[in-house]
C-alpha cells in the first residue's frame, strides 16, 4: 500500500462556501500513482469545515451560506463564547455540524467524484484567515 501526505495553506477567504477541488488536486500529484484507494482531506481549524456538494451552480453555495446563517444565528443571547466577535460561536457550531474532514474514493489515479460534486471549504468567520489542510492519499 502507498501513502502520500501533504499539507497546504489556502489563501484567506471571507465567510462563505468555496470550491477548492483544484487546490486539493494540485497539492497531491501522487494521487496518479494510486489505482484503488482513498483521499482524506482534513482541516486544522475549529471555525471552518469541509464538505462535498454541487460544483457547477454557484447559487448552491450562496444558499448554503444563507441557510446556515439562519440555522445558526449570530448574537444569540445564550452564547457565552463571544470574545472574538459575534461570528465566533456560530462558526464553531457550523464547523461541528458540517465536519472537519472528507473522504473520497480514488479510482485509476483520479478522484471518483460524481459529475456535479466538488470539495467545499466552508468558511464560517467573516475574516477567518488562511486555512491549513492535511491531504492524505493511500491505496494500491
Amino acid at each position: 500500500m502507498k501513502f502520500f501526505q501533504n499539507q497546504i495553506k489556502l489563501k484567506p477567504f471571507s465567510r462563505g462556501f468555496y470550491l477548492i477541488t483544484n487546490e486539493v488536486l494540485e497539492a497531491i500529484p501522487e494521487l496518479k500513482q494510486i489505482n484503488i484507494g482513498q483521499l482524506q482531506v482534513f482541516i486544522k481549524h475549529t471555525s471552518a469545515s469541509l464538505t462535498i456538494n454541487e460544483n457547477a451552480d454557484y447559487t448552491v453555495r450562496e444558499d448554503f451560506e444563507s441557510h446556515f446563517n439562519k440555522f445558526v444565528p449570530e448574537n444569540a443571547p445564550y452564547y457565552k463564547h463571544n470574545f472574538e466577535g459575534s461570528d465566533d460561536m456560530p462558526a464553531h457550531i457550523k464547523a461541528s455540524l458540517i465536519g472537519a474532514s472528507i473522504q473520497i474514493p480514488i479510482t485509476n489515479g483520479k478522484l471518483n467524484l460524481g459529475i456535479w460534486q466538488g470539495i467545499y471549504l466552508c468558511e464560517h468567520r467573516d475574516y477567518g484567515g488562511s486555512r491549513q489542510l492535511v491531504i492524505t492519499a493511500f491505496g494500491i
